[in-house]
């Protein structure tokens, strides 16, 4: 977990054959890198949920966040983004785009026999995916255990958030939530409970148009208080 924006970094991997994947490895690369390999495992990959540099690298308040590009001078492995966010990160990146793998929605990406589907969910950016493995979804900015990821940034739409948000409340209760920060008292939860407390998933306001509304009034309270920290 990176302590400057409290990001989450994953590592998805097959056991068997070796094969390891990492979720949005933004700071400290060099570290992951060697704690996977410490661990017997083999970098075959990246997946990106978003372009937004605490995830994938980049300029942000000041600071140059080392990311993906940092990690194509160590091991050269593909980049796997959404179509719709390749442009936004080899822009914010600098990383050219044919390290960059362009997939559609629904596509699957195999790590060893693990199959990780990408879950194309627009709405914090144009690009923005989620990823499907064993009951688990790594969730990246577009849905956190208590709220979900800013909808007031270039790139984003609270209208596509919205559907992206019921699409996801659609998965099995026991679906397990793994976020892209730390911004609730526990690092995971079942969706179930998720849905029952977080206010974007209430299914029992029947008006789209209140939910929008909630997701412009909680970007712009989280914006101030990104602001003021």
């Amino acid at each position: 977990m990176a302590q400057q924006m409290v990001n989450f970094v994953y590592a998805i991997g097959d056991r068997d054959t070796g094969d390891c994947v990492l979720v949005d490895p933004a700071y400290d690369v060099d570290s992951l890198i060697d704690t996977i390999a410490a661990d017997g495992m083999r970098l075959t990959g990246v997946l990106a949920t978003h372009y937004h540099p605490d995830h994938v690298g980049g300029s942000m308040m000041g600071m140059r966040i080392e990311g993906i590009a940092r990690l194509l001078e160590r091991i050269a492995v593909p980049i796997h983004a959404q179509r719709a966010e390749v442009e936004w990160i080899s822009k914010v990146t600098g990383v050219e785009r044919t390290n960059l793998a362009a997939h559609e929605p629904g596509d699957v990406v195999e790590v060893g026999d693990v199959r990780i589907t990408l879950v194309h969910t627009p709405g914090h950016t144009p690009g923005s995916q989620c990823f499907l493995v064993d009951g688990r979804l790594v969730s990246g900015d577009t849905l956190f255990l208590d709220g979900c990821g800013r909808t007031d940034l270039p790139g984003s739409n609270p209208e596509d958030m919205y559907d992206s948000l019921q699409r996801l409340a659609s998965l099995p209760d026991d679906t397990v939530v793994f976020p892209g920060h730390m911004y609730s008292h526990e690092p995971h939860a079942p969706l179930q409970r998720v849905r029952a407390s977080n206010a974007v998933l209430d299914d029992e306001e029947p008006d789209k148009n209140v939910i929008i509304r909630r997701l412009l009034h909680d970007a712009i309270v989280q914006a101030n208080t990104e602001a003021s920290a």
